[in-house]
């Protein structure tokens, strides 16, 4: 079922079966991505290896993601239908090759606490599953936007949304199968082989899924692509129509925005524990991941009513700064929570979680905007390639928003342990005030340059250039 293929009339020509529907399919797949930290102290208990060690297995992940979007976005531009046949088979196959060298890395195998199997899972969870990644999410943004031309925002955001909420749809279900899918041992605790299970079990229903969603997508029959050299200008001149300061403001600030989201996130589990809410981090980490989502679709279908879009970047940019320095200022995730008397200033609390909030909010809707924002600048024709060079700004932030902070909480301030009722049991928790605090000293920054990128580099397009001098001739004419 090719996109030549496509006829009008009935479900064929109906942009939410054609369009919506993969998008949605395509983006709840592959967004479970952002799982990884459900499962991934599993994986390293069961291959014999240290939390860390398989930590860049996801860093890998979103680097590929980016750089395969960087370099597969004229593949993508040319074939969208090839690139999601394409996203679903590295995506599933890379998920069940996970399951594979976990499997055989697991305790009494030959192969347990080798370093093949580290490598394994690196090449299959980060390389293969990051060029499924990469293409699967580049694959519906321009058929989206080329069904919804008048609501371009809404429907990206609706996709993007997707990849969103896949954290909080899967979460819990990941969860259960990592219980339910393992055995005992004869001592009463779990064995661990759920994990293997749970990737082979996820990688045929993602494949199912996706592919579903490859044969649905297409562009609209009206659509004509440009073909060849002389009627089709390269990347790079397309880029030239406006000042190059124009993109390189909004690949920094696409880069910072995902940087500063990543490295709050990473570190949103311990600081919950750190303001006294350790036994809510499930429902927390899920509340965050709706805002992730909500972010993606709301932000992008607010930039429709706007005539500039990069007034979304600022609102967000301000929005982040604000909260981030309120938090600074009352110095809440160190005083928040008071373990020697178990007492809790509930306002701080909130200004905290209203924080990781607005942050997860932001970050999607950063994601949600950039296509649109590069259409408007640069038109569709080829904005496949476009957003895939800018996706290499994920590629880059991926490698560096986690590990940055991890660094931060590391290398500053000093761990105290904390202790908290779980289900009536007592645990304790390692937690640094001090290191999450100095994350935030960077986040700032990083925003407030972002912000300065945003008003200064990013110029408004020309129809909001326009719409600005038609208000002052209407203005001028009323005088």
């Amino acid at each position: 079922m090719s996109e030549e293929n496509v006829k009008t009339g009935g479900w064929r020509s109906n942009k939410w079966v054609r369009a919506a529907i993969p998008a949605l399919l395509l983006h709840c797949s592959i967004g479970t991505v952002y799982c990884w930290s459900i499962f991934s102290q599993e994986i390293a208990d069961y291959i014999g290896f240290s939390k860390g060690a398989t930590e860049w297995a996801f860093s890998f992940a979103i680097f590929f993601l980016g750089m395969s979007a960087a370099f597969l976005g004229n593949f993508v531009e040319k074939d969208i239908h090839k690139a999601s046949l394409i996203a679903t088979i590295c995506f599933s196959v890379g998920m069940a090759l996970t399951g594979l060298f976990i499997f055989l890395g697991g305790p009494g195998k030959s192969l347990h606490g080798s370093s093949i199997i580290l490598i394994g899972i690196y090449f299959s969870y980060g390389f293969i599953m990051g060029i499924g990644l990469g293409t699967g999410y580049l694959s519906p943004v321009k058929t989206l936007m080329l069904w919804f031309k008048d609501r371009k925002g809404l429907a990206t955001g609706l996709a993007v949304a997707g990849f969103g909420a896949a954290k909080a749809i899967a979460s819990p279900i990941m969860t259960s199968m990592l219980s339910g899918l393992s055995g005992t041992k004869e001592d009463g605790t779990s064995d661990g082989t759920g994990v293997y299970k749970m990737f082979w079990i996820l990688a045929g229903v993602y494949f199912i899924m996706m592919f579903v969603g490859h044969l649905l997508l297409a562009k609209p029959a009206g659509w004509h692509e440009p073909q060849g050299k002389g009627e089709k200008p390269s990347i790079i001149q397309v880029l030239k129509t406006k000042p190059i300061g124009n993109y390189i403001g909004i690949w920094l600030m696409f880069y910072i925005n995902i940087t500063c989201g990543l490295a709050l996130i990473s570190q949103e589990k311990m600081i919950v524990k750190c303001v006294g809410l350790a036994a809510s981090v499930g429902i927390i980490s899920t509340f965050s991941a709706i805002f992730n989502a909500g972010g993606r679709l709301g932000f992008s279908a607010w930039a429709d009513t706007m005539k500039d879009r990069n007034t979304i970047y600022k609102l967000i940019f301000i929005l982040s700064i604000a909260f981030t320095a309120l938090v600074m200022v009352t110095q809440a995730i160190k005083t928040a929570y008071n373990s020697e008397t178990n007492e809790t200033s509930m306002i701080l609390v909130i200004i905290v979680i209203a924080l990781i909030m607005v942050v997860n909010a932001g970050y999607g809707g950063g994601f949600s905007n950039v296509p649109t924002l590069l259409s408007d600048h640069y038109g569709m024709g080829s904005i496949s390639a476009i957003h895939g060079i800018t996706l290499s700004a994920w590629a880059f932030a991926g490698l560096t928003g986690n590990q940055i902070a991890s660094f931060i909480v590391g290398h500053t301030g000093s761990e105290k342990v904390i202790t908290y009722m779980e289900n009536g049991v007592e645990h304790t928790a390692k937690v640094n005030p001090d290191g999450y605090q100095n994350v935030l000293w960077f986040t700032l920054a990083l925003y407030i340059v972002a912000l300065l990128l945003c008003l200064i580099l990013v110029r408004p397009t020309d129809k909001a250039r326009e719409a600005k001098e038609a208000k002052k001739a209407a203005k001028a004419a009323r005088a």
